[in-house]
């Protein structure tokens, strides 16, 4: 019966179609686990054929929206860090009227208007002057890029919608199929296309190779890429015709709304997973890649679904994995972090209000200072700390083993909590001692500041302070503190 239901389905096109895509993600996830049944057959030998490429259209397809994401991902790396992510969108918008142009030429002079390599060269030099013009006002003007972007946009896009009403109402010239340029039509590719995409790609990732310093240097920091002599606006202008090339060879396949999101998608991505520039070029590569093969794969066993959508929304659907999960600035991983180091610094305060207790008790102590027990209600005011939120520090503490089972209303430290605490309390008073010498922070002062950093001193930095320190008491295991030492002094 629910085989019956399923068949019924794939009657109508649209709903075949999604039937498809259901079929596949249960056969991922079951492991094809339903081999008797005919749709399930069908799918699978569609996909097999998809996979192996066995289909010529499906082959150029893939492959050439796969090279364009690679080489979108690319570049797109190097438009993210330079802030200007919205410029592959602008630019895209700003070939519109070149495409026009070119048709009106190519049709008085009595050639083919719709001749793909004069509409692709008249995108392409309409898109360089939009560059041209965004660069001039930004260097000669107090606009700034999104002002000049925006600006400059609007005219040409209005532009290019009149100059596209002028070919619509002229006598006698075939302009259908000049709207593909707006939403993409990638099934149309022929070889050529192919080639022109993989010259491209190989072009823009040269290119990105052999000035990947250059471009790295003024993405991050182009004044100081001026100062050291630097042709900052050459490599800036070099950049931006890889952006364009790229968008202009991209227009037909995923269209010039839809480019943008392939400029961008992947490498806003990428920066989720690394901190390292290498690192994210290579992923961003990569994802650009595969949401191209993914998408137009998938756009060919939907039937009516345009592959520019397709392949957007499977690189959406990789920058939402990306954004929650990416080891380097995912969502999870960072909340885990955040909430280890809090972990780590409410056990450091409570270690060090501890050890700072027994210090006051050790003068009176008759037995040793690490046998000592500290009341709940001492430890609660030394650091203004409510109840709840003492008892949750002393579970944590407990856990991991740094307190021993104390008697009621009592804590104490247990040799590895001692020992932790005499680290933690030592880190910190060097810390102040430093303040106090080099930044002329008053001893009465000089807690909260060191209470900020004390957590992230690791042992280089505390090998440093104690050279920095030389004279002061901090041969000791643990200095004095420097409030004490301000006290007897006054």
């Amino acid at each position: 019966m629910m085989w019956q239901t399923g068949y019924a389905m794939l009657v109508d096109r649209r709903k075949r179609g999604l039937a498809v895509l259901m079929v596949l993600v249960i056969l991922t996830l079951a492991g094809g686990a339903a081999e008797a049944a005919w749709p399930v057959a069908e799918v699978k030998g569609d996909v097999w054929k998809l996979v192996t490429l066995q289909s010529y259209n499906s082959r150029l397809v893939i492959l050439s929206t796969t090279l364009l994401g690679a080489a979108s991902g690319l570049i797109g790396v190097f438009l993210l860090l330079r802030k200007r992510s919205l410029m592959g969108d602008a630019l895209s918008h700003a070939t519109y009227p070149g495409i026009g142009l070119a048709f009106l030429l190519m049709t008085s002079l009595g050639g083919e208007g719709k001749w793909l390599p004069g509409l692709l060269l008249g995108a392409s030099v309409s898109g360089v002057l939009w560059v041209v013009i965004v660069s001039a006002i930004r260097r000669t003007t107090p606009l700034k890029d999104d002002a000049a972007m925006g600006i400059v946009l609007g005219v040409f896009f209005g532009a290019g919608a009149a100059i596209m009403k002028m070919v619509s109402n002229l006598p006698g010239a075939d302009a259908a199929g000049l709207d593909g340029f707006v939403y993409g039509t990638a099934a149309s590719l022929v070889f050529s296309d192919f080639l022109l995409i993989l010259v491209v790609t190989g072009v823009v990732c040269g290119a990105a190779i052999l000035l990947l310093k250059e471009f790295a240097l003024v993405c991050f920091d182009e004044a100081f890429a001026t100062s050291q002599g630097w042709p900052a606006l050459r490599l800036d202008l070099t950049m931006l015709a890889l952006v364009t090339a790229v968008t202009v060879v991209g227009l037909q396949a995923v269209g010039l709304v839809l480019i943008i999101a392939f400029l961008i998608i992947p490498a806003a991505a990428a920066r989720f997973w690394t901190h390292k520039l290498h690192v994210m070029l290579l992923l961003s590569v990569m994802i650009g890649g595969f949401s191209g093969w993914v998408g137009s794969g998938l756009s060919s066993l939907l039937l009516d679904f345009p592959t520019g959508a397709v392949i957007v929304l499977v690189a959406a659907a990789i920058f939402i994995i990306s954004m929650m999960f990416g080891l380097a600035r995912g969502i999870l991983p960072r909340a885990v972090r955040h909430a280890r180091l809090r972990r780590k610094v409410g056990r450091q305060h409570l270690l060090r209000a501890i050890y700072e207790l027994l210090e006051r008790h050790q003068l009176d102590a008759a037995e040793p200072v690490s046998n000592l027990a500290i009341d709940f209600e001492s430890l609660a005011v030394h650091r203004s700390w409510s109840s709840a939120e003492l008892q949750s520090l002393l579970r944590t503490a407990r856990g991991e083993d740094h307190l021993e089972d104390e008697v009621p209303g009592r804590v104490r430290l247990s040799e590895s909590g001692f020992g932790e605490a005499s680290r933690v309390t030592r880190n910190h008073r060097l810390w102040e001692l430093y303040l106090i010498r080099y930044a002329d922070i008053a001893p009465s002062h000089v807690d909260r500041d060191a209470d900020l950093v004390e957590h992230v001193l690791d042992a280089d930095i505390v090998r440093q302070l104690e050279l920095e320190l030389k004279g002061r008491p901090v041969r000791m295991f643990v200095p004095p503190s420097p409030h004490l030492i301000d006290q007897s002094a006054g």
